[in-house]
């Protein structure tokens, strides 16, 4: 049931063109436009790119991969962290929607990353924090912490959908520079 779609590769070079053009723009260039709402309603979806991302209000991956309405499949929750939910969508979205490209985008100042860093939070939040600490263990330089993080969902989602080298769907891990815009890409 897979559509037909951009590869791994084409996928990530039209990413890291979107973060060039973003890192100079005032405003978004992404198709937002009443045709295109109305072709993906009518269409459906078929986005060229899965990015699992954290939920922080400052990290807009449509802006920040200048990509418009159907261009981008969005997964954010606080850390992105990754559980059956997340990848129940990761899967849908390649299977369903033939999307061949996984970014796991972590980012600099991260408050679930902070948060397991330096102190025990209760209630739900300790549900994110006990997976973000299985990934930093001890590391104390905040970003480096942040990058263990995406390390550990990019495996997640590798281990739990059985994806090998060699095959159409390609994960990777991404780190989003907040006050500078730029993305760089860990693999």
């Amino acid at each position: 049931m897979s559509k037909e779609n951009l590869s791994a590769a084409e996928a990530l070079e039209k990413l890291k063109e979107g973060n060039k053009r973003y890192l100079s723009a005032a405003t978004s260039s992404g198709d937002v436009s009443p045709q295109i709402r109305q072709k993906t309603c009518d269409e459906g979806q078929s986005p060229y790119a899965i990015v699992v991302t954290c939920s922080d209000s400052r990290v807009i991956p449509e802006s920040i991969f200048m990509a418009g309405i159907g261009e981008l499949f969005v997964i954010r929750v606080a850390g992105n962290v990754m559980d059956k939910h997340q990848l129940g969508s990761v899967e849908y979205a390649a299977d369903h929607l033939g999307t061949n490209l996984v970014v796991v985008l972590g980012h600099e100042h991260c408050g679930a990353v902070g948060a397991a860093m330096t102190s025990n939070p209760g209630g739900y939040i300790k549900y994110i924090t006990d997976e973000i600490r299985k990934a930093i263990g001890d590391e104390k330089d905040e970003d480096r912490a942040c990058c263990l993080n995406v390390e550990r969902s990019v495996a997640a989602i590798k281990d739990s959908l059985n994806i090998k080298d060699g095959d159409d769907l390609k994960v990777c891990g991404a780190f989003y520079h907040i006050g500078s815009g730029a993305v760089d890409f860990l693999d």
